[in-house]
């Protein structure tokens, strides 16, 4: 028997030494250590619902091991009591029910309609939008346009005013909270205030096509200062590269490429079908969120290895393989790296 025991209990080894070794509090995709107002009172509202079930399942479970030992069998050949039904017990399970939904919407249709009110005067307003398969911010109050890295001051309202290019995919930031999906033609929102400093990965949560589980992004909450300061970078011009540096060589190839066509750089290009590049250097991914490299020499690596084949690195990129030869890509590199 304690054979028997131990090969059926083989398969649930595995998941408790996972479970085990996860910190799901500490995950920078959880939902349990919210840094926004707004995912503050969905995580409050979780554990409402989360404490409500356990008591309803205490209670269940209790009455049902009570049933099992009260009235299991004790004389197999003993007809037992025929009970056609009992009006107070079926009234009870069906008000209960209803009066712990009503106290679950109580608290919960407040938080929604907080989450679509109108934003304060000072909030922030970013546009959202998805595109296949990154993601693009634009922030009118401010003149600036960036893509795949999302910046927002800790402390203060941000309004984010959520849409679509082409197909629906759904903005999500788990620590931030405030999944929504954005849809062409469409406006969703999301009201909240960033109340932590720290950089969060986020996720389109919405199937999209070939390489949405690669449609990645990053919100970046930084102290109010620091955030001017990104603003006033990414307002200014992008540095010409030094006649001569690789760097110019990789702007000559920049313009003598299709890039123009899809891609914005302040006073090279204005193509508008690509992400802006002209801070290209500062941000902290690669190829729509998908790639996020640490340090300089990796930043260029995996540069380098998107600009030689996109679709190789990227399933489905609508960034095309321009067939660019290493002499080109090394200058590119060079280039793009240097707008900062």
């Amino acid at each position: 028997m304690a054979g028997v025991i131990g090969q059926r209990g083989l398969p649930v080894l595995p998941l408790a030494a996972f479970l085990a070794g996860c910190d799901l509090a500490r995950s920078p995709a959880s939902t349990l250590v919210p840094k926004s107002d707004f995912g503050q009172e969905s995580h409050r509202l979780f554990t409402l619902v989360l404490w409500i079930d356990v008591v309803i399942f205490l209670i269940v479970a209790g009455i049902l091991v009570a049933a099992i030992i009260r009235f299991r069998e004790r004389d197999p050949a003993a007809l037992p009591p025929q009970v056609r039904g009992n009006p107070r017990l079926e009234l009870t399970w069906t008000i209960l029910p209803a009066v712990v939904l009503t106290v679950i919407a109580f608290q919960t249709v407040p938080a929604i309609f907080k989450s679509q009110a109108a934003p304060a005067p000072d909030a922030l307003r970013v546009r959202v939008i998805g595109h296949q398969w990154w993601w693009e911010f634009e922030y009118p109050g401010l003149g600036v346009r960036t893509a795949s890295d999302l910046y927002l001051p800790a402390g203060k309202p941000v309004f984010l005013e959520l849409t679509s290019q082409d197909v629906i995919h759904a903005f999500w930031v788990p620590q931030l909270g405030g999944k929504r999906d954005t849809v062409p033609g469409q406006k969703n929102r999301i009201l909240m205030t960033p109340t932590t400093p720290g950089e969060y990965p986020g996720q389109c949560a919405e199937f999209c096509g070939e390489s949405h589980a690669n449609m990645r992004h990053w919100a970046v909450v930084l102290p109010p200062a620091d955030f001017d300061a990104w603003v006033a970078r990414q307002k200014s011009p992008a540095v010409e590269p030094a006649e001569g540096s690789p760097a110019a060589k990789g702007r000559e190839v920049f313009l003598q490429k299709q890039c123009v066509g899809c891609h914005t750089i302040q006073g090279a290009s204005a193509g508008g079908l690509g992400p802006d590049l002209s801070h290209f250097g500062s941000r902290k991914t690669i190829a729509g969120g998908m790639l996020a490299p640490k340090g300089p020499e990796a930043f260029a690596g995996d540069l380098a290895r998107w600009l030689r084949n996109p679709p190789a690195v990227k399933p489905g990129s609508l960034m095309p393989n321009l067939r660019l030869t290493d002499v080109e890509v090394a200058a590119l590199v060079a280039y793009l790296t240097s707008l900062k």
